[in-house]
């Protein structure tokens, strides 16, 4: 069976490190389900002026945090790792797109 490999961008490891340990355990419970299905997450697309489109989002925590990455060439890369609070996670993962394609 095919397994992606999960990377996460620094800016994804420093928002994961901040979380408590029972949240991280989630988390990675989460990632290890995508390193066998990518697909596992929902589609992201232009939401409030938030162009996602190519991006997936995967909640962890019973919804209350969202992982939001895109799969390129068999790795499933993190951008960003946040709770769902005031669209913030999505802006986050734009800004933090836009960053990385501007490289």
């Amino acid at each position: 069976m095919l397994t992606w490999k999960v990377e996460l961008i620094p800016e994804a490891q420093a928002d994961f490190n901040r979380l408590d340990g029972s949240v991280k355990k989630r988390i990675l419970k989460q990632l290890v389900k995508l390193e066998q299905n990518p697909k596992y997450g929902d589609p992201l697309g232009n939401k409030a002026g938030i162009n996602l489109e190519g991006y997936f989002k995967l909640y962890a925590d019973k919804k209350r945090i969202r992982i939001i990455y895109e799969e390129i060439d068999h790795i499933i890369k993190i951008i960003a790792i946040d709770k769902r609070e005031n669209m913030e996670v999505y802006r986050i993962a734009l800004k933090r797109s836009l960053s990385m394609k501007s490289h």
